[in-house]
């Protein structure tokens, strides 16, 4: 029985304490419903896996025992009393069920869907200070499982200042509610399409094919054809040819013609000899003088 002032814990923990993907999707369902620590997920995961267990006896006795089709029949009941299934359901839809099913229907996240408050976080602390009652009467635990019936009571307290349509904390009259929607998964590489850069010019629009009938209407009327001057053939000009500096042309100096190298050589003998007479004149004077005197 244990003792009444220590009532025993009604959730279960996770197997492990450190598991990477179960910790990612925890801490996104703490932000998306303003939950307060992961406790209240757990809870929630115990509620479902309790349902889900009691389905999936069921279903394998529903077929030989007439008490199991009546406690499955209690049991989809119940959940669509809490709005977690929808009429004529089946004992396969309890097992579909997921964690997020249960936590929709907490009243901080109906509370913040009726457009009582504008953050699922003001909502819960609207709810434990009591300001929120479900048909006129308090609810100050934000994990209440709201009915079917009971979703449209949720509203604030007679004696709330939350009542005053001035009052600061109050959303705007305009405020609506983002709808509480499952984590999108990742869109598949094809449908994504890259962003045009601005350095890219815009593409042209296409113009549309005229249609035959127009082709004719402008065939059939010669007028506008008069009335456009034909274009006058201008004779091409010549392309301007850039004038380059003239330059003189060189002075042609006459070839002198070299004397093939055996006249040179006969040459230089000549004049070498010529060299040696004059001397020999001049002797031959000094002698006759001298023998003349």
């Amino acid at each position: 029985m244990g003792k009444p002032k220590f009532s025993r814990k009604k959730y279960e923990t996770p197997s492990h304490p450190w598991q990477g993907d179960r910790i990612k999707e925890e801490n996104e369902l703490i932000k998306k419903y303003g939950l307060k620590n992961k406790r209240e997920i757990w809870k929630a995961q115990t509620t479902l896996k309790g349902y889900r267990s009691q389905a999936r006896t069921l279903s394998a006795k529903i077929s030989s025992d007439p008490q199991a089709k009546k406690e499955s029949d209690q049991l989809l009941m119940r959940l669509t009393r809490i709005n977690i299934l929808p009429a004529k359901s089946t004992l396969d839809d309890v097992l579909a069920l997921e964690t997020e099913s249960i936590l929709s229907r907490r009243l901080q996240t109906l509370t913040y869907l009726k457009g009582l408050a504008s953050t699922p976080t003001q909502a819960r602390q609207l709810i434990s200070h009591g300001h929120i009652a479900i048909g006129g009467r308090k609810v100050d635990v934000p994990g209440y499982m709201v009915t079917k019936d009971e979703e449209s009571e949720i509203s604030y307290t007679t004696k709330s200042p939350m009542n005053d349509t001035m009052h600061p904390a109050r959303p705007r009259a305009d405020f609506k509610s983002a709808p509480v929607k499952k984590p999108e998964t990742e869109k598949p590489k094809e449908e994504e399409k890259p962003e045009k850069s601005k350095e890219q010019p815009p593409s042209e629009p296409a113009t549309p094919a005229a249609p035959e009938e127009d082709v004719k209407t402008d065939e059939e009327q010669p007028k506008v054809e008069t009335e456009e001057k034909p274009v006058e053939d201008k004779p091409a000009e010549p392309p301007v040819e850039e004038k380059t500096p003239e330059i003189p042309p060189a002075e042609e100096k006459p070839i002198e013609e070299t004397p093939p190298p055996e006249e040179e050589a006969e040459e230089k003998p000549k004049e070498e000899t010529k060299k040696p007479e004059k001397p020999k004149e001049k002797k031959e004077q000094k002698v006759d003088e001298k023998g003349g005197s």
